[in-house]
C-alpha cells in the first residue's frame, strides 16, 4: 500500500526481522554478536548471518539506513558517525585517487575543508564552482571527472539548487551526481527521485531533531552504497547502536517539527524582510509545495553591533550547529565557514553581519519579538 510521507516516519519497515516482536527495536549494545560454533562463524561469512563485530553491521544503524532509504525512496542506504563521515564514504564509493569532483562553492564550511584539505591528501582533485550557472559548471569538466557535489538548500545563504538541470548535465556527461538533502530533508525534497546518484545527511540535524546527537546516512545506489558500506567498515566511522536508536526515533517526529519549524520560518523570514536594520533576509522561494525550510539567514547592517546582538537574543541560543526543536543562531563566518579564505567568504556573501537562524518550534510571535527586541538593543548608538 501507497503511503504518505507522514505515515512512512512513523509505520517504515525494519531492516532485519526482531524476533520477540518488540514493538520498538531494541537498543543492540554490543560490540560484536557471539556463535555456537565455527561452522556458526563461516555462516556469517557466506552470507547467512547477519551480523558478526559492531563495525561491520549492527540492526540499530542498519535500521536508521533503511529508514532514510524509505523517506528518500532509494534502494539502500548506509550510517555513518556523523555527516562529514557519510559524505566521505559517500564520497569514495565514487572517487579514487585522479579522479576529479565538481562541488558548488555555497556548501557548508565543513565540507569544503573536507574536500580542500583530507580529499586532496588522498590525490583526488577538485574544482569548486558556482552552480548558479550551469554553463560555467560544464566547462570545468575534465576527463577524469567522476563526480558533481552540491546540497539541495545551500548552507549558508540558502539557494535552492536545480537538480533537474544538475543530473541532466551530469548524466550528458556521464558523471555522478551527490547532494546533501540536510536542510531540506526528505519532508520537502527527495533528490533521488530527481535522479540524483546519492543523497547524504547530517542526520545530528533535522533527522535526529533533539540536539542530543550525533550522526549521519547516505542513501543510493545500490552498488555506489555497496562500496560506501565497505569504506565505513574499513576507515571505521561507524555509527553506535544508541545514536542510531536515537536518531530513528527522532525520525517519527520528523513530519510534525518540519510541518511547524518551516510555518515558523516562513513568519520570522516575513517579519524580518521589511526591518530596517537587516540589509538582506535569505529565505529560500518555492522550494517545495510543503514549504522553503526551517533556516533564515540575515545580513545585519553596520547600524548594528553584532555581538550585542548575539547578546541580546534572550531564549535564543548561540550554537554552532541548527535544527534543534528550539531556535538558536550561529555566526558562519567564525564557526561553520571559518576555513574557507577570506576572498571566498567575500564571494560568496559571508559576510561580519550574516546571521544564521535554525528556527524551532516556539509560538512564532514569541521568535519574532526575539529578534526584534535583538535588533533594536543593538543599534549603535
Amino acid at each position: 500500500m501507497s503511503q504518505s510521507f507522514n505515515t512512512k516516519t512513523v509505520h517504515f519497515k525494519t531492516a532485519k526481522h526482531q524476533p520477540h516482536n518488540s514493538k520498538v527495536t531494541p537498543i543492540y549494545q554490543t560490540s560484536a554478536f557471539s556463535f555456537k560454533d565455527l561452522d556458526d562463524v563461516e555462516a556469517f561469512y557466506n552470507g547467512e548471518k547477519d551480523y558478526l563485530y559492531s563495525r561491520v553491521g549492527n540492526p540499530n544503524p542498519d535500521e536508521l539506513a533503511h529508514v532514510v532509504s524509505q523517506l528518500e525512496n532509494a534502494p539502500a542506504g548506509v550510517s555513518a558517525a556523523s555527516g562529514l563521515a557519510a559524505i566521505l564514504v559517500g564520497v569514495l564509493s565514487v572517487c579514487q585517487a585522479g579522479d576529479h569532483i565538481l562541488a558548488s562553492t555555497d556548501i557548508y564550511g565543513g565540507t569544503y575543508e573536507l574536500f580542500e584539505t583530507e580529499l586532496t591528501s588522498f590525490g583526488i582533485e577538485l574544482s569548486f564552482v558556482d552552480f548558479k550557472d550551469l554553463d560555467a559548471v560544464a566547462k570545468e569538466i575534465k576527463p577524469n571527472t567522476k563526480l558533481v557535489y552540491t546540497e539541495s538548500i545551500t548552507n549558508p545563504l540558502l539557494y535552492v539548487e536545480d537538480l533537474t538541470a544538475i543530473v541532466a548535465l551530469s548524466q550528458k556527461h556521464n558523471l555522478k551526481t551527490m547532494v546533501d538533502n540536510t536542510f531540506a530533508t526528505p519532508y520537502l525534497i527527495t533528490p533521488y527521485d530527481q535522479g540524483v546518484n546519492l543523497v547524504v545527511h547530517s542526520a545530528t540535524k533535522y533527522l535526529g531533531g533533539h540536539s542530543d546527537v550525533t550522526a549521519g546516512v547516505v542513501v543510493g545506489d545500490e552498488d555506489l552504497i555497496k562500496k560506501a558500506r565497505t569504506k565505513a567498515i574499513h576507515l571505521g566511522p561507524t555509527l553506535a547502536p544508541m545514536e542510531a536508536w536515537l536518531t530513528v526515533r527522532g525520525v517519527k517526529t520528523l513530519a510534525l517539527r518540519m510541518e511547524k519549524q518551516v510555518a515558523n520560518a516562513q513568519k520570522l523570514a516575513d517579519a524580518l524582510s521589511a526591518h530596517e536594520d537587516i540589509h538582506t533576509v535569505y529565505y529560500p522561494k518555492q522550494a517545495s509545495p510543503k514549504g522553503n525550510g526551517a533556516i533564515v539567514t540575515i545580513d545585519l547592517k553596520d547600524t548594528i553591533d553584532v555581538k550585542t546582538f548575539f547578546q541580546s537574543l534572550g531564549f535564543v541560543k548561540i550554537v554552532p550547529t541548527l535544527a534543534g526543536v528550539e531556535t538558536t543562531v550561529s555566526y558562519p563566518k567564525t564557526t561553520s565557514h571559518r576555513a574557507l579564505p577570506e576572498d571566498v567568504q567575500q564571494s560568496l556573501g559571508i559576510t561580519t553581519g550574516l546571521v544564521r537562524i535554525s528556527v524551532g518550534i516556539e509560538d512564532s510571535d514569541d521568535i519574532i519579538q526575539a529578534f526584534t527586541e535583538a535588533l533594536s538593543n543593538s543599534q549603535h548608538a
